[in-house]
């Protein structure tokens, strides 16, 4: 059901807000500056090692005693001034010079040195008669220099620090306890509910929460008071954040956005803090919508969870439920969750007043599914050949995130083969890789070992077309795939179905063990390619027996497990247990349904022995038949169904 991926916004352009960061402002300007303070102290620091030489102390007192220091200046540092330089070569004094004049050849030079005490300085500067002059620091540059200065380098290490050590939160030490909501601005989410297909009776539910807040005066005239929460249940990748987005878009209010997660944090009293802080933003923001993503994070049903950090939990979902009890159904704040786990949610938060509006985003039904498609499909160029609807008919269960994946194999696969359009061929081949896994032709197989996957996957699909009830076959494959998968028959339904009678399941489990019969009949033993197909097929056969009641030995019971897990308490959250003479018979029914499923397939594939072979001869030669080359290549006496399984 998701439509198409948000993209971010222009620079500047509505609804665009600027992520706060390190370097924003003020730390923006107090980096500037210390920047250009930087850049001006080398360059002083560069123009003095260019133009001033540094001198030992010793080297300065032997030039005093030889009257070469000119003049300086004494600082509690060092000692700076200029001193006579001569050149290599000895001059001639010329008469009438004074001492410690330049001479030819003689020129003055910057120099400088780091003081040492000594009391004689002064005297010996008055024997060289040397002008000298001292210099005392102002108390401001102390002050700077020696405080402000060093405090202030240690707070911006510090505040970096903190900001390192919590940038994935995206949050410093000095407001953990502040909401962390993602707000976009009134002009929109840049999604509207044309953007989302497949959920048309969820659409039309919010589509009154997008009308009270655009006009509120006309539910006010009658007494009406909005819902205050609406919860979106359903699977995961269904839609829901995109449904709570468009409702944002189409509405034109401001959205704060947050994942139930993001409340809880290793300090107790933090989660309730964020929790106030954040109905206060939205308060100032009024006509708005929050939005909390896997509520179940912090709503979970309280007292029955023993493990640590359910404190903070617990406290975080109490402010909730005050806070939502703290506004105005009219004030303009709709609360917005989602989760795909309503069962474990405390009671007191799915009560009227609070969320009073459930809303269900289920899988998308066959139609559903081609408009999802079609949404996906903008800006990919399609061949005419292309046919949605096949695809949308052949992806029975998906949900909208599984077709917008699959859309983007397709487009993907398109430019592998580098293809200026996505043609039906990729759609089939994405749908592939989603449900079996990306081919492995790296894997080279023995040859017995690719006769043995052969004969496994033709006796799946020949138990399949010769068993009432079975999914048709779409193609068969000994080309390894996804993880452990040495090959596949895919079999998909013809229609959505919500409901699967005994024949249906049975009819499974039948088809779940033609890769064995078939291995036993042609090698006389089986291997361990089955694991998968005894796990598929013992789990029908289980929830058979326990859950459906289609067992005539157990009875007409719904059974469950009889150890529940550390999380539930027998008798508050309504399970119960069974004796054990019960779980006996559980036991022998589902071997029972699984020995006669496997006798059964073995006779279909017995009585049509030639055209296993047959079929898997041409399989080994092409590795890969579609339904068309597979039903070619059957007699009218394999398509005969043997029996109805009972």
């Amino acid at each position: 059901m998701p439509g198409k991926p948000f993209s971010p916004q222009k620079k500047n352009g509505p609804g665009k807000k600027r992520p706060e960061g390190f370097f924003d402002s003020p730390w923006q300007l107090l980096l500037q500056v210390l920047i250009a303070l930087l850049l001006v102290w080398l360059w002083q620091e560069s123009v003095q090692r260019t133009t001033v030489t540094t001198i030992p102390y010793s080297s300065f007192l032997d030039k005093l005693a030889k009257k070469e220091i000119v003049e300086c200046t004494i600082t509690p540092e060092e000692i700076q001034g200029k001193m006579l330089v001569f050149p290599p070569a000895k001059t001639v004094s010329s008469p009438g010079k004074k001492e410690g004049e330049a001479k030819p050849g003689v020129t003055p030079a910057l120099f400088r040195t780091v003081r040492v005490e000594d009391p004689n300085l002064v005297s010996q500067l008055q024997s060289a008669h040397t002008t000298y002059s001292s210099v005392r620091p102002s108390l401001l540059s102390q002050l700077i220099f020696s405080w402000i200065l060093p405090i202030g380098i240690f707070f911006l290490i510090w505040v970096g620090l903190s900001r390192w050590m919590t940038r994935g939160a995206g949050y410093s030490l000095l407001n953990v306890g502040k909401s962390r909501a993602r707000l976009v601005a009134e002009e929109g989410t840049g999604v509207s509910f044309e953007d989302v297909a497949g959920c048309q009776e969820a659409k039309v539910e919010l589509q009154e929460v997008v009308d009270f807040l655009k006009s509120p005066d006309r539910y006010r005239a009658l007494g009406a008071k909005i819902p205050k929460g609406v919860l979106l249940i359903g699977p995961p990748g269904t839609g829901k954040t995109l449904l709570a987005r468009a409702v944002a878009g189409e509405a034109k209010v401001a959205f704060f956005s947050l994942s139930g997660s993001e409340f809880v944090e290793m300090f107790v009293g933090v989660g309730a803090s964020r929790v106030r802080d954040l109905f206060v933003q939205a308060k100032g923001r009024s006509p708005c919508i929050i939005f909390i993503d896997e509520l179940d994070a912090i709503g979970r049903q309280r007292g029955v969870r023993i493990a640590m950090g359910h404190d903070e939990q617990e406290q975080t979902l109490n402010q909730l439920l005050v806070e939502m009890d703290g506004f105005d159904p009219n004030e303009g704040i709709i609360l917005l969750a989602a989760t795909n786990r309503p069962d474990i949610l405390d009671r007191a938060l799915l009560r009227p007043g609070r969320f009073d509006r459930h809303v269900l985003v289920d899988l998308p039904d066959a139609q559903g599914r081609e408009a999802i498609l079609k949404v996906h499909a903008r800006g990919k160029p399609l061949s005419p050949d292309s046919n949605l609807q096949e695809i949308a008919h052949a992806t029975s269960g998906m949900s909208g995130a599984d077709l917008a994946n699959l859309m983007n194999e397709a487009a993907l696969l398109a430019a592998r083969r580098k293809a200026q359009q996505v043609e039906q061929a990729d759609l089939l081949e994405a749908l592939e890789k989603v449900v079996a896994g990306p081919e492995r032709r790296s894997l080279q197989l023995a040859e017995a070992e690719k006769h043995r996957v052969a004969y496994h996957e033709v006796g799946h699909a020949l138990v399949a077309v010769a068993t009432p009830g079975a999914d048709p076959v779409r193609k068969i494959s000994i080309i390894p795939r996804g993880r452990g998968a040495l090959g596949y028959t895919l079999q998909l339904p013809p229609a959505q179905q919500y409901l699967f009678t005994r024949t249906q399941l049975l009819a499974k489990i039948r088809c779940a063990m033609g890769g064995r019969a078939a291995e036993e009949i042609i090698f006389g033993e089986v291997s361990t390619g089955s694991e998968n197909d005894l796990e598929v097929a013992t789990t029908l056969a289980r929830q058979m027996v326990c859950l459906y009641g289609m067992s005539k030995s157990v009875g007409l019971s719904h059974l469950i497990p009889s150890r529940p897990s550390l999380t539930e308490i027998p008798g508050v959250n309504g399970h119960l247990e069974y004796s054990g003479e019960t779980a006996r018979l559980v036991d022998v029914e589902v071997q029972r349904l699984l020995e006669q499923a496997y006798e059964e397939a073995k006779a279909i594939l017995q009585r049509e022995r030639k055209t296993l072979e047959g079929v898997t001869s041409e399989l080994l030669k092409k590795e890969t038949l579609d339904a068309t080359e597979f039903l070619t290549l059957l007699p009218e006496s394999a398509k005969q169904p043997l029996a109805a399984p009972q």
